[in-house]
């Protein structure tokens, strides 16, 4: 039986890529391999091209909205026609003058005692409740009960011996005086008071006798008589304060008795700080007070 010229099963097979072979050879494969390997790179070469390509694509659109943004129209939001913001400017050089300083010298704060030295400048009330404050007078940890008080313009009548004479001729304004007592000691401190430190100053200088004692409010007398007392002068400003002590009992003081030198000490440090304060107190006022 013929089934013509390609055999009992039809036509001789073509080759892998449609070719006949008419002589039943062995296709050519490693030729058939390189022509494949060709396309495989022709098609990588083209994929990578492309992406070339899409990337500069991208880059020109993101360079193309760069400059529209910082364009004066660029379009930042919906509907929206804005401007990116402008940087802001940098402080130049003040035009403002500098502050300016005066020469002068400042003055200088008054004195304390500037109000205390002349009657013209010593304006506050003056008496034995002003010197001598409250019922008892406390010095470290020593307690002193006040007594009586006097405040006189008869400055002789408040002293003994020359002391009064010698007040009155430098023309003494008047004498507060107060006493103080302690375990048996009693102390009177007597503040004479002159119109200028000058006279002040004299009447110390020329100071003999002494205070009279004040007695009362519970207070015997002491130191008269002759007994022998303790007896201090000093002045500060305008004023010359003096003090007489001794023992409530009459008995005389000699140097041992520490007791009545302390009682005497505490009471003319505390007038010396009374006085003291007086000036502080109107020096404050003067320099806080306002300018005409």
């Amino acid at each position: 039986m013929s089934f013509g010229q390609g055999g009992p099963y039809g036509p001789p097979p073509q080759g892998p890529y449609g070719s006949r072979d008419p002589q039943g050879q062995t296709p050519d494969w490693a030729a058939l391999a390189d022509a494949s390997a060709q396309r495989a790179r022709r098609r990588r070469w083209m994929l990578i091209g492309g992406g070339v390509l899409a990337t500069a694509a991208v880059a020109a659109i993101v360079a193309t909205a760069v400059v529209s943004a910082n364009g004066d129209g660029g379009d930042r939001g919906a509907g929206k026609n804005s401007e990116l913001p402008a940087a802001p400017d940098l402080p130049s050089e003040s035009a403002d003058p500098e502050p300016s300083f005066s020469d002068a010298e400042p003055l200088p704060p008054p004195d304390p005692k500037d109000f205390i030295s002349a009657e013209d400048k010593d304006k506050l009330p003056l008496g034995a409740d002003t010197l001598f404050p409250g019922a008892k007078l406390t010095m470290g940890d020593r307690d002193y009960t006040k007594g009586a008080t006097n405040t006189t313009t008869n400055c002789a009548g408040a002293t003994q011996g020359d002391l009064g004479s010698i007040l009155a001729a430098n023309t003494c304004d008047q004498v507060i005086r107060a006493t103080y007592t302690r375990d048996g000691t009693a102390v009177t401190v007597g503040v004479a008071v002159f119109s200028t430190e000058a006279q002040a100053l004299k009447a110390k200088k020329e100071a003999r006798g002494g205070l009279a004692s004040l007695s009362g409010s519970g207070v015997p007398t002491f130191c008269r008589g002759g007994t022998i007392c303790r007896k201090t002068t000093n002045s500060y400003g305008r004023y010359v304060y003096f003090t007489v002590g001794g023992f409530t009992n009459g008995k005389d003081v000699v140097k041992t008795d520490k007791d009545v030198y302390t009682t005497g000490d505490d009471v003319a440090e505390f007038t010396f700080l009374q006085i003291r304060r007086r000036g502080e107190a109107q020096a404050s006022a003067a320099a806080t007070a306002p300018v005409d």
